[in-house]
């Protein structure tokens, strides 16, 4: 299932699979390579948006404040280790994607077809497509910031993982089954080192941290 834009954009940062961490965003070439795996946000814009270094700033921008702000959200938990000791000050960060959500003034309009039950969507006055893809992904993640879905955030905490994810049942502690594999076998590793067992080595390739 795909992830909603806020959640895609915040996992441009990731574990690289070797114990660095990855920005999917760090040049032009990658955010534009990111940009057309989005289907649900390029649908959103209307229109591709010829995406160069400013709208990349502008786009980054927009999740330096989601992951200032995500890291609120899990507090009193850690939250992400990849920009924990950089992290925007709250205020600055919701200062920063209200600004980007304001970009693009639109109006919800009413669609109510002869079968079936009303809809609404957005009409844009926007007329640049970059402008509409920072306001996008700043009012997603206004919506879920301000949503329920708010409440199921975490930080992985598995070995080298640096990725938000949302709880998808009660018992659910990383953001995916390989991370729970490494998280255990790191368990166990350590519970065997701190009884003097016989030392198991982590097997199986390196996550690519997706």
């Amino acid at each position: 299932m795909t992830e909603r834009p806020v959640m895609e954009l915040a996992g441009t940062i990731r574990h690289d699979g070797d114990g660095g961490v990855l920005d999917d965003l760090d040049t032009v070439r990658g955010a534009r390579r990111w940009l057309q795996q989005q289907p649900d946000v390029l649908a959103a814009v209307t229109g591709e948006p010829v995406l160069d270094e400013e709208l990349r700033e502008a786009v980054v921008d927009v999740r330096r404040a989601v992951r200032a702000l995500f890291a609120r959200v899990v507090s009193p938990a850690p939250p992400s280790p990849a920009d924990a000791h950089r992290l925007l000050p709250v205020d600055e960060a919701m200062r920063l994607l209200n600004a980007a959500a304001a970009r693009e003034p639109v109006a919800p309009q009413l669609h109510w077809p002869a079968e079936g039950p009303p809809t609404t969507g957005l009409l844009s006055a926007e007329g640049d497509p970059g402008v509409r893809l920072v306001a996008a992904l700043a009012r997603d993640a206004v919506d879920f910031l301000s949503g329920p879905q708010r409440e199921h955030l975490r930080a992985c905490r598995a070995p080298r993982c640096v990725r938000y994810f949302v709880k998808s049942h009660g018992r659910q502690e990383w953001c995916k089954p390989s991370c729970g594999n490494r998280a255990r076998v790191a368990r166990h590793y350590e519970r065997a080192r701190a009884t003097g067992s016989p030392r198991i080595r982590p097997s199986g390739p390196p996550s690519t941290g997706r």
